[in-house]
């Protein structure tokens, strides 16, 4: 494995780990797409939790506006320039509970629609010949343009729900290419180390 790729955590507040490389590679169970080390962190509450806890979330899809994270703004994890930054795409419904087994099932037409569907919302940034994505962002969140200077820490977008998410969060991966149809996956740590799944990142 080439060496890790090191970013600094693209947020602040309290997120929970998920699908973490730390745990297993690929993590998101495919390598498809040079996602074989990409992230997932979602936004959680004071108490821990993504949502509250309701009878809807058992028997019906929720509206994203009712995470805690949902709006949370996303913060630039590497200094570079913009190469994509795409932000139309509409936040749809929550799934929880036996809902995501459901959604689970239709992932597929979203893989074979490419990238973009999967990504929704996303910013990439090209930092010393490697891409980082930032996806599933809030639509109309995206705050900067291809070609822009970034610098660690500053605002790209906000926590929304596009593309292949189940809840609000912010999925990062990183590529050799700005065609992640075709990248090949770049490891990627943050600050020096690879949280593990279910860990609590509190900033």
């Amino acid at each position: 494995m080439d060496d890790p790729f090191d970013l600094a955590y693209p947020f602040t507040g309290r997120w929970l780990v998920q699908n973490s490389p730390a745990d297993r590679v690929p993590s998101h169970g495919t390598e498809l797409f040079a996602s074989a080390y990409a992230i997932d962190f979602v936004p959680v509450a004071a108490n821990g939790r993504t949502a509250p806890v309701t009878r809807s979330a058992l028997i019906g899809t929720e509206p994203p506006e009712r995470f805690p994270g949902f709006g949370r703004d996303i913060l630039a994890p590497v200094d570079g320039v913009v190469v994509v930054a795409y932000g139309s795409e509409s936040d749809h419904a929550a799934y929880r509970g036996l809902w995501s087994l459901g959604y689970a099932a239709t992932q597929g037409r979203r893989a074979t629609a490419g990238w973009r569907a999967l990504a929704g919302n996303q910013v990439l940034i090209e930092s010393r010949g490697t891409f980082v994505a930032l996806c599933h962002l809030q639509q109309n969140s995206v705050q900067v343009r291809a070609g822009q200077t970034m610098t660690v820490g500053d605002p790209i977008g906000r926590c929304g729900n596009s593309g292949n998410s189940t809840e609000p969060h912010v999925h990062i991966q990183a590529g050799d290419s700005a065609d992640f149809d075709r990248a090949e996956a770049v490891p990627i740590t943050f600050a020096g180390s690879l949280p593990a799944n279910r860990q609590i990142v509190d900033l």
